[in-house]
């Protein structure tokens, strides 16, 4: 049944609501951090305002932002590059050499991320800070690549499931050790879930806010922690708290938007044969 004009436009016309929909709190952040904290707070809220940078000003003064937005890189990138250095052996291992426990280690992961992250704050606070970890890069990474760890596997291991056995033994059958066969036939096959997992990863890595304000304080504190300093006891300040968040959600709004065709490309391996 070919589908006519008028489905075409409906369904268009549904698609750009649900967009804008999603996208409005993010415009609206937008347009507030250029607002003066009076029309910030006016009610009913100021659609027609004269626009100003004094909040981006301000937020500058108070804060280094290129030193929180240094630590996320880092962080994120650290996070992301340990984590797969981890998940991608371990997927590997379990699409192509099962065992019988397998399924119960796979579900046994998942369920990790069930478990609230303040249910264990207390013994990973007292870990980090009998190690020295606190308030590190390198505590953040480790703790950055334990958290997404999970996802990083079942995302793998299903991309490595789509790959035919076939073509890894017919490696084995040409003289092709372990190493070998990942690097010259499994990577070039997977590479697109690969990237992709790996987008996915530094996205969560970068919007991670409850280990960041709680393991940092000021020495290795990504833009989460920035975003949060400019709110205070005595209220909330909107106009610099939207300019703060503006400036910290901005470079990773722009990374998704250049690799949203990646990552689509990816999270799609295999769907279609």
């Amino acid at each position: 049944m070919r589908e006519t004009a008028a489905q075409r436009a409906v369904v268009t016309i549904l698609g750009w609501g649900v967009a804008l929909l999603l996208f409005f709190p993010i415009l609206w952040m937008f347009l507030t951090s250029f607002k003066a904290e009076v029309a910030a707070v006016a009610v009913p809220p100021q659609v027609l305002f004269e626009p100003t940078l004094e909040s981006y000003a301000e937020v500058q003064a108070r804060a280094e932002y290129l030193r929180f937005a240094l630590n996320s890189i880092v962080v994120s990138l650290g996070g992301t590059l340990l984590g797969l250095a981890f998940a991608v052996p371990a997927a590997y291992s379990m699409a192509f050499h099962p065992t019988e426990r397998t399924r119960g280690t796979l579900l046994w992961m998942l369920s990790t991320k069930m478990l609230p992250p303040v249910g264990v704050l207390v013994p990973i606070y007292l870990l980090f800070r009998t190690l020295g970890a606190l308030d590190t890069r390198t505590g953040l990474v480790v703790i950055y690549a334990l958290m997404n760890l999970p996802i990083l596997v079942w995302m793998l291991f299903t991309f490595f499931k789509e790959v035919p056995k076939e073509i890894l033994e017919a490696g084995r059958m040409d003289g092709a050790r372990t190493g070998g066969e990942f690097w010259h036939l499994l990577l070039p096959l997977t590479l697109p879930g690969i990237a992709s997992t790996g987008l996915l990863s530094l996205i969560l890595c970068w919007n991670e806010a409850f280990w960041s304000l709680n393991l940092t304080s000021s020495e290795a504190a990504p833009l989460t922690a920035f975003i949060a300093s400019f709110s205070s006891p005595q209220g909330l300040f909107f106009a610099k708290l939207s300019a703060a968040s503006t400036m910290a959600v901005a470079p990773i709004l722009v990374f998704g938007w250049l690799s949203q065709r990646q990552l689509v490309r990816g999270l799609t391996f295999g769907a279609v044969k």
